[in-house]
């Protein structure tokens, strides 16, 4: 069973060198949407996430809105476990997979091939189920002896194909998401989407970041909006 739970959970980042620096300041607080809440020193201190609770289960899709820099993608990162809270508690049960940045932790040097053992493995994969997903990557991205070639030799679309084969590959318990359905082609939209739906199928918890709420309506059953690091839950109907 599927559970994820946050307990009056707050998340800060240190800002520093930047007392003085009145332009920067702003800019942080546009580009966080956090607010700047102290100062020590030369060290300001901005809160993405302010005492954020909820509890999900199986069957719960949740579609997070809020503007650039409202907190989503620290959300999502602190769900995942990449951002660890200063106070509060996080709880998760189940294998997490994430859709977050594409291709992180791909080497441009590195083969195709040998991305996708690297990106498998920053996501938790043994080289077992590496191996055992690398025929389904090579089909989805028909990228064919490309795979064999460094990815600084692959056009944007291409790099895509292998980042979101790869990101999507895993049959996680919870699967956290941040805008992907606008990448790539065409033709790779289409597959993405299908892809994509599948995966969300067959996880028990879906968390979906995005900015279109025709998508957010569709694929979920409830909704958080984010707004300077505070978070409400919402009806379908105030979106």
């Amino acid at each position: 069973m599927a559970i994820l739970t946050f307990d009056k959970v707050t998340v800060q980042y240190p800002i520093y060198n930047s007392r003085s620096m009145s332009l920067r300041n702003q800019l942080v607080r546009i580009s966080t949407g956090g607010r700047i809440e102290s100062e020590a020193g030369h060290i300001q201190v901005v809160t993405a996430l302010s005492d954020v609770s909820f509890a999900l289960q199986d069957g719960d899709a949740v579609g997070l809105i809020g503007h650039n820099g409202a907190g989503k993608s620290t959300l999502l990162r602190t769900m995942a476990g990449v951002y660890y809270p200063i106070s509060g508690k996080v709880v998760r049960q189940g294998r997490v997979a994430t859709v977050l940045e594409l291709g992180a932790g791909m080497d441009p040097e590195l083969s195709g091939y040998e991305n996708i053992i690297r990106m498998g493995i920053l996501m938790g994969l043994s080289m077992t189920e590496i191996r055992g997903k690398t025929q389904d990557i090579e089909s989805f991205t028909q990228l064919g002896d490309f795979l064999q070639l460094p990815v600084r030799t692959y056009s944007s679309g291409m790099a895509t194909r292998l980042m979101f084969a790869v990101a999507t590959s895993t049959q996680p318990d919870i699967l956290l998401v941040d805008e992907v359905f606008g990448t790539g082609d065409a033709e790779f939209q289409v597959k993405a989407k299908e892809r994509m739906e599948a995966l969300i199928k067959s996880v028990g918890i879906f968390v979906f970041a995005s900015h279109s709420h025709d998508l957010i309506r569709q694929y979920c059953n409830r909704f958080f909006r984010l707004e300077h690091g505070l978070l409400a839950e919402i009806a379908s109907t105030d979106i």
